[in-house]
């Protein structure tokens, strides 16, 4: 009996001190440790970096659904009043807005990701580690702010179904090309962490380009 609890002491013991050497940054040589243990000091990092810069992206998430709200309403209203000139007017503006919404928080991004980081409680394994996955993340959340905005133009125009097929088209490309950036699957680089950043940017971009398409095309 004494054996064994002695043992689950020693196990949980190295369990903890692996995790505190995860966050606080390893120097390990992953091609001499167990595999258990160089997935713990490799995913920690990169889980607490996704964690960080998600509580990020979630007040971008909170001000783009707060801009879209505003914009669904004027140009619903617009396209009420029969006013097309007033309804594409505030199309518009609700773009501008956007675009300057973003580019204010990504050029933040850009510059400042590492300190916010460490702003929010981050050590600097984690910083090293997710600097260029936070830096790509904030730094392309125009994408974001866009692509709420002008989806919501479209359910304000009354057309609900662009707003649909956009989404589903930048989710598969995330979802398509994400795991091909992080793990460098055919022609693709391996990127880890810092590819889902890609994949995920690019697929929302791509979304933007082609509901500015689908405006253009529709006037």
């Amino acid at each position: 009996m004494s054996v064994v609890t002695a043992d689950s002491d020693s196990e949980s013991q190295s369990i903890w001190s692996t995790l505190r050497e995860a966050v606080r940054g390893s120097t390990a040589d992953f091609t001499r440790t167990s595999i258990a243990r160089a997935v713990i000091l490799l995913a920690v990092p990169m889980v607490l970096t996704v964690g960080f810069t998600e509580s990020v992206m979630t007040i971008i998430y909170a001000v783009a659904i707060g801009l879209s709200v505003g914009a669904a309403a004027t140009v619903a209203r617009r396209v009420g009043e029969g006013n097309p000139d007033g309804a594409a007017r505030a199309a518009v503006q609700s773009i501008i807005m956007g675009l300057s919404v973003g580019a204010v928080v990504g050029l933040i991004g850009i510059l400042f990701a590492p300190s916010l980081l460490r702003m929010m409680g981050a050590d600097e394994g984690v910083v090293s580690t997710g600097g260029r996955f936070a830096r790509i993340m904030i730094g392309a959340s125009g994408g974001v702010t866009l692509l709420f905005l002008i989806n919501a133009v479209f359910r304000g125009a009354g057309d609900a179904a662009i707003a649909m097929r956009v989404l589903w088209i930048a989710n598969a490309i995330n979802i398509t090309l994400g795991p091909c950036l992080i793990f460098g699957i055919g022609p693709f680089p391996r990127l880890g962490v810092t590819g889902a950043a890609i994949g995920t940017s690019i697929g929302r971009w791509t979304g933007v380009l082609i509901q500015i398409y689908c405006l253009t095309r529709d006037t």
